[in-house]
């Protein structure tokens, strides 16, 4: 087998070699998108504007504001002294988000009675108003836990309860370190189904697939020879995302490298073989081209879990879901890279990926018996 499948191997290596699209995407492509994509995609609150309205102006009051001066998730722009104000800030994009002091707040945090607060935040931008909406009420809350302990500590009273959040796996909730992994499969998979269905295809328009089927090689021969290349080419791909990804945004790898590229081989593995099959059914490159995008991108990105959690999708999408190889994939990478688990946790989706690249292959193999029969 090995004897026959060598000239195999060999040639479509040469083919790789003189077609520099496939090339490029499978090797340049995707280490440009790990960089385009870390730098630009960034879910990280920083630096929005602020606009402060302060009716109290005492100095409890400035000392409760001093708290969004200094700090990174907000840039103090404005101080207002109406509602109109804000609401010009805001419609111009001069501000994102306000916070409204009333009069008697000083008075009233001195006598021991409850005080209000109001934060008004621009909703036009979803994900940065909710950011925004739990800085500002996670620093609020770290202001009256305060305010609360010197209080009870002038009674000669302490509190029963000590609260301490901590965030494991990501503890300062870099979007890099959700992304960057996620990422990696997304670009494996969009960029192996597309290169391999181009390859059954590229060789019926050139009339080069009659001569390999009249040829001594069976099926199963062509099908291997022309995935052995590119799932070569796919791992030193991959490799060079993951260097790119610890030394540009400081993602590393906390558990088993051997582990984290089982995984990268078995998604890669189903990914050729999905574009093979693609390749199988088509005839020709543009038609190839648009089925493999629609078939690996769209799943990939929004069924998988990448960006948009699977768990707020409806019923019907979530069933869908168990069709994107992706999605079982991204538990590996994830689990490997931020928390360090190994096989004993990740086994099923390691199964279903297995599966997965199995079917892919074996379908192609049958589909391409068919046609030489």
């Amino acid at each position: 087998m090995i004897r026959a499948l060598r000239p195999m191997i060999v040639k479509e290596f040469r083919q790789i070699r003189r077609d520099p699209t496939s090339l490029g995407m499978l090797l340049v492509l995707p280490s440009a998108l790990i960089v385009l994509v870390g730098y630009a995609v960034n879910f990280d609150v920083r630096h929005l504007p602020l606009v402060i309205l302060d009716y109290d102006r005492t100095p409890e009051s400035r000392t409760y504001l001093e708290r969004y001066k200094h700090t990174e998730y907000f840039d103090h722009r404005f101080d207002v002294t109406s509602y109109a104000e804000i609401e010009q800030l805001f419609l111009r994009g001069k501000a994102k988000i306000a916070v409204v002091v009333p009069a008697g707040f000083g008075r009233d945090l001195m006598a021991g009675r409850d005080v209000a607060l109001q934060i008004i935040v621009d909703g036009s931008d979803a994900n940065s108003a909710g950011q925004a909406v739990a800085v500002a009420s996670r620093m609020t809350v770290d202001y009256s836990s305060r305010i609360a302990l010197q209080a009870f500590a002038r009674g000669g009273r302490r509190l029963a309860v000590d609260f301490r959040p901590r965030v494991w796996y990501n503890p300062d909730l870099e979007t890099s370190k959700f992304l960057i992994p996620g990422l990696i499969g997304f670009i494996m998979v969009l960029t192996g189904v597309v290169s391999t269905s181009l390859t059954v295809v590229r060789e019926k328009e050139r009339g080069t697939m009659e001569q390999l089927m009249v040829s001594p090689l069976r099926s199963m021969h062509i099908i291997v020879g022309k995935t052995v290349p590119y799932l070569a080419v796919s791992l030193v791909a991959a490799t060079a995302i993951l260097m790119i990804g610890a030394l540009l945004f400081g993602v590393e790898v906390r558990g088993s490298i051997a582990v984290l590229y089982l995984g990268i081989l078995a998604i890669t593995l189903g990914a050729l073989g999905q574009g093979l099959l693609i390749s199988t059914v088509t005839d020709s490159q543009q038609v190839a081209f648009l089925v493999s995008v629609f078939s690996s991108l769209l799943p990939s990105f929004l069924l998988s879990g990448f960006v948009f959690p699977i768990s707020n999708m409806p019923v019907i999408l979530q069933v869908l879901s168990n069709l994107a190889v992706n999605k079982f994939f991204l538990v590996v990478v994830r689990g490997v890279m931020l928390k360090g688990v190994g096989l004993d946790v990740l086994w099923p989706q390691f199964l279903y990926m297995v599966v997965f690249a199995a079917v892919m292959l074996g379908v192609s193999i049958r589909r391409m018996q068919k046609r030489s029969a």
